[in-house]
């Protein structure tokens, strides 16, 4: 009898742990539905949501996850500057970013950053299983509409970085937050610093970016996916 229960107790696979994923993106529906999506696949299991970068890299440490969902457009630090430092401080996290932007310029930064993949939100229900996957084999994972050429993969991730990037990512917050209409007190309330190190960088900024008005560096951000093209309409 007990022969045939190790026999048994030998053909018994052990349980596959799911992959525990953290969705990030500001809009609470396109969450529930991407949530939805992530619930029917098996083994997978969502252990938090959040609405904004800086609660995605709060979550994260507080539950580091095997994935990351991240939207690009959050309010007060975007999705790419959120890749940037999970990438850095949480190198075994796998970050995924979701977007609307299929452009050359937005993949790049993604890729800069640290991410191991870049979905559109129109190809999520049928690429999303794939794209975990591949992921956590350690594997790039691009969604099948971004064409990817050999001179983009070897020479576009590579080279020449744009204004943008050559930034520090301090002066990004600082741009994503002027953007969306924060004042200086206010900014340096969120990054808890002195409104003069605000005025710093803004200075910065303006200089870096060749701009010399408010109106232009929210036009600079748009244009970079850090705030939502409707925030144009207020400048």
């Amino acid at each position: 009898m007990e022969e045939g229960v190790g026999e048994i107790q030998k053909t018994v696979k052990p349980a596959v742990r799911p992959i525990q994923v953290i969705l990030a993106d500001d809009h609470t529906l396109v969450r529930a539905g991407i949530r939805a999506l992530l619930e029917k696949l098996p083994a997978v299991t969502v252990i938090g949501e959040a609405g904004d970068g800086r609660e995605v890299l709060n979550l994260v440490k507080a539950h580091p996850p095997d994935v990351v969902l991240l939207d690009i457009a959050m309010p007060g630090l975007n999705g790419l500057e959120a890749a940037e430092r999970l990438a850095r401080d949480f190198p075994a996290v796998r970050i995924i970013i979701l977007s609307m932007h299929s452009h050359e310029e937005y993949v790049l930064r993604a890729l800069r950053a640290g991410v191991a993949g870049y979905l559109l939100k129109k190809a999520a229900t049928a690429e999303l299983a794939t794209a975990l996957q591949q992921v956590m084999r350690g594997e790039i994972y691009l969604s099948r509409e971004i064409q990817l050429n050999r001179q983009f993969s070897l020479h576009g991730i590579t080279g020449r970085k744009s204004a943008l990037e050559q930034l520090t990512g301090r002066q990004r917050e600082v741009l994503q937050l002027i953007a969306e209409g924060q004042n200086t007190k206010q900014i340096g309330d969120i990054l808890k610093v002195s409104p003069k190190t605000v005025e710093y960088h803004r200075m910065k900024l303006m200089t870096g970016l060749n701009v010399h008005d408010i109106p232009g560096l929210v036009r600079c951000a748009l244009r970079a996916g850090l705030i939502p093209a409707e925030t144009l309409a207020a400048v």
